[in-house]
Parts: C-alpha cells; sequence; structure tokens
C-alpha cells in the first residue's frame, strides 16, 4: 500500500456478531489494539449498535506477514446502556465490506459520543472492576 494513502473517510456502523468478529480477528492476528473478546462478548449489548471512527494506519513492520491496517476508535454500547470507546486495528480486508453511517448528520452524532464517552478502562476503574 501507498505509505501516502489516505484514511478511510467513511464511520462504520456494526452489530454485536461483526463486533466479536472483527476483536477475535484482530487476536489471531495479535494486533496491539484489540480488547478480551471474552469481555466484549460479555459487556456489548447484544442487539447494540457499535461504530468505528478512522484514527491511522497502522504498520507492523517487524511482522512482515501483517498486513498495513486501520487503527479505529471504537464506540461500544454496552448491556447496560453505557457507551465506552477503545480501539480496534482492524485490517483492510475485513472492514471495507462493512456498512458506512449513511449521513454526515449521524456522523457526527457518532464523533460527539466518541468524545464524551469513557474510555473501557475509565469504565472498569468507575465500577472497580480493574482490566478487560
Amino acid at each position: 500500500m501507498d505509505s501516502e494513502q489516505s484514511l478511510p473517510r467513511e464511520v462504520k456502523v456494526i452489530d454485536s456478531a461483526s463486533l466479536f468478529s472483527l476483536e477475535e480477528r484482530a487476536g489471531d492476528l495479535r494486533l496491539s489494539q484489540r480488547l478480551a473478546p471474552a469481555w466484549v462478548r460479555a459487556n456489548a449489548a447484544p442487539d447494540g449498535k457499535h461504530y468505528l471512527w478512522p484514527a491511522l494506519w497502522a504498520n507492523l513492520s517487524h511482522r512482515p506477514d501483517v498486513p498495513r491496517h486501520v487503527r479505529w476508535e471504537l464506540l461500544i454500547t454496552l448491556c447496560t446502556g453505557d457507551r465506552v470507546t477503545s480501539l480496534l486495528d482492524v485490517i483492510p480486508d475485513d472492514f471495507t465490506s462493512l456498512p458506512k453511517v449513511t449521513s454526515r448528520e449521524e456522523g457526527m452524532h457518532v464523533r460527539r459520543l466518541i468524545d464524551q464517552a469513557p474510555s473501557v478502562r475509565e469504565w472498569l476503574l468507575r465500577a472497580g472492576e480493574g482490566r478487560p
């Protein structure tokens, strides 16, 4: 891929099954930014909408077997109704087919939610649970 390639200019909306799949794939590839799939399965709202906002291209130069990928800001809707943020590394083959947010207004609403939501770590500390 071209080192000057721009980030995807789209916000992705995913269901919980897709979120679980992406987290497991990131784990299988041993990508840096991911949550434990068991934590995600236990805490993500089964029928929730979750969002991916592109943050940066990541390249593991020490691991040429891993394709260049996008690090996404992830907004997770929890079973409690709370929303939390994390990061998730996703390879292009896995994100290109994901559905996009369909309006600029929805995209801006997602950005506000990401900016206001605590990180998973902050949420866990408030709940007295520690790490995911």
